[in-house]
């Protein structure tokens, strides 16, 4: 028994993909221009698809599971479970509007013309607005849309903004934040369950690895109950006694979030020596 994962065959979502996947400690061979590979140390063979393709074969069964942005999942709307967001292929959908134009709130796109690769995001948001829009569906450049006459505002992905303002648009209203997620088909097997249970053990294992950071320091022993108090840790801090007298050493387990304003205020209560040291897996 395998499971089918379908990916997307090309750009950066492939490849953060595929590094997720090995991270994992899945074995693949992505040669180019291949269409599917299996791996050779996990139940699991891999398709090579159009990220837009992949909700449906998802659906229909073709494949098992798939790695695709949220804001695909949601735009082709297919009876697919999302299992896991994977923290890789962040952007924002958003509404864009001329840098003229005075903006003052979500109203302003009411019977305004808008051109965007996301009509049912947009549709869907609009409503839970109370708004009505002259949506004009387009496959890509939608960022010249406003510039050659064709629509008032856009609706379109963002990530740095440096598009929109090279095209004279400026971001207004953020519709969606999205990011790639694990999908899969809503009728797997007994087995097949199983497996994708175990898949994603290994993909939360790394992903707590990458938001946490495995720290050790010097502590005096007279500020140890303060330094201590510090560390929140995955149960409570290691510590050990140092070969000078009056001296421990303390190992914890920081979260990236509040990494620095712990090691600051762990400074402040006399901590030395301070260590940080990636983590590569991490079970809890």
């Amino acid at each position: 028994m395998k499971l089918r994962i379908a990916i997307q065959k090309s750009g950066r979502l492939h490849d953060d993909s595929i590094k997720l996947l090995k991270e994992c400690g899945i074995d693949i061979n992505n040669g180019v221009n291949k269409l599917k590979t299996e791996a050779s140390n996990f139940p699991l063979e891999v398709f090579f698809l159009r990220d837009d393709d992949i909700p449906q074969y998802v659906e229909d069964g073709v494949a098992d599971l798939g790695i695709v942005g949220e804001n695909v999942v949601l735009e082709k709307n297919r009876p697919v479970r999302t299992v896991e967001k994977l923290g890789f292929g962040k952007c924002r959908l958003s509404l864009a509007v001329s840098k003229s134009v005075e903006y003052n709130g979500v109203k302003d796109m009411d019977k305004l013309r808008i051109a965007t690769s996301y009509p049912v995001i947009l549709e869907k948001f609009l409503k839970e607005h109370g708004l009505t829009a002259d949506i004009h569906e387009i496959s890509g450049s939608v960022e010249i849309a406003p510039g050659i006459g064709l629509a008032d505002a856009i609706c379109d992905l963002v990530s740095s903004g440096s598009t929109l303002f090279m095209n004279g648009l400026k971001e207004v209203e953020v519709i969606l934040k999205s990011e790639a997620v694990l999908i899969s088909n809503s009728s797997l097997t007994t087995e097949q369950e199983a497996i994708l249970r175990k898949l994603q053990f290994r993909i939360q294992a790394v992903k707590k690895a990458k938001n946490n950071k495995y720290i050790l320091l010097n502590a005096p022993n007279d500020k140890l109950k303060e330094i201590i108090s510090l560390l929140p840790g995955m149960k409570s801090p290691t510590v050990l006694p140092l070969a000078e007298e009056g001296w421990s050493s303390v190992h914890s387990v920081l979260n990236e979030n509040d990494f620095w304003d712990i090691i600051e205020s762990l400074k402040e209560a006399g901590a030395q020596g301070i260590l940080v040291v990636p983590i590569e897996k991490m079970i809890i």
